[in-house]
């Protein structure tokens, strides 16, 4: 039997990149996924390449309270229960320096990162707490961003820090519930997000160069791992990143 076999797990942002992935991978591994998203059309595309017949869409806008407890909702009605979140969705703001980014743009980054993440472990939370047997598991995607940023990279980057604390103070929420809760910090996956490193990414040193990536399905097989762990362990944070991109001389 699959390691996921009779689990349920919602995957925010599944409509392309590491939530499509992620999605595929845990559907393949034997649990039933529910993918979210914004981009209907683009999550019935995840729904239907996933040969299991085990992933279904839901169209849903993280930054809207009332959109994501609706998603949670009808995913206890048609299964019973939530026992994974991927906290996925996210987006990066354009690069320019702070202080010529307009102020709806810097909104847009924070809500979607850090807001909606929030959003989405509260109604997790609610869900897991209320279920028998109680408990669950969140993983929240952040980013080698929040340690050490690109340049010009300052919405996105404080978001991805906030990330982390949202992660920590989680795990310790979680505790009495049986609520486990980690985070990866993603190097370079290829996604549509990093296309442009291709052509060259600014660097740190003014400098514009190649940066390596690493495939998407191998980011989706780690947070498989994780997911699948007891919830009696915890993989608290892991970074996953393509080995000779420049992060280290970043910061």
């Amino acid at each position: 039997m699959a390691e996921g076999a009779g689990r349920v797990a919602i995957v925010t942002g599944g409509g392309g990149g590491v939530g499509r992935a992620t999605a595929l991978a845990l559907a393949a591994a034997g649990w039933r996924v529910v993918v979210a998203g914004r981009r209907g059309a683009a999550l019935a595309e995840t729904a239907k390449a996933d040969a299991s017949g085990r992933a279904i869409a839901i169209v849903a806008d993280v930054v809207e309270a009332g959109s994501v407890d609706a998603l949670f909702a009808e995913t206890v009605r048609r299964f019973g229960r939530v026992d994974f979140l991927f906290n996925n969705a996210g987006i990066n703001n354009r690069a320019a320096p702070l202080d010529e980014l307009p102020a709806e743009e810097i909104r847009a980054v924070l809500d979607t990162n850090l807001y909606g993440s929030m959003l989405c472990a509260r109604a997790a939370f609610r869900a897991m707490k209320a279920q028998q047997p109680q408990g669950g598991r969140i993983i929240n995607n952040g980013s080698v961003s929040a340690y050490a940023p690109r340049p010009h990279s300052a919405p996105y980057a404080a978001s991805k820090h906030a990330i982390t604390g949202l992660t920590k103070a989680l795990a310790l929420d979680g505790r009495p519930f049986n609520i486990a809760c980690g985070q990866i910090d993603i190097g370079n996956a290829a996604t549509d997000m990093s296309a442009y490193m291709a052509a060259g990414a600014l660097q740190a040193d003014g400098s514009t160069r190649t940066e390596p990536r690493i495939p998407v399905a191998d980011v989706a097989a780690m947070v498989v791992t994780m997911a699948n762990l007891p919830l009696s362990e915890n993989v608290s944070f892991v970074t996953l990143m393509a080995t000779a991109m420049p992060l280290y001389g970043r910061g």
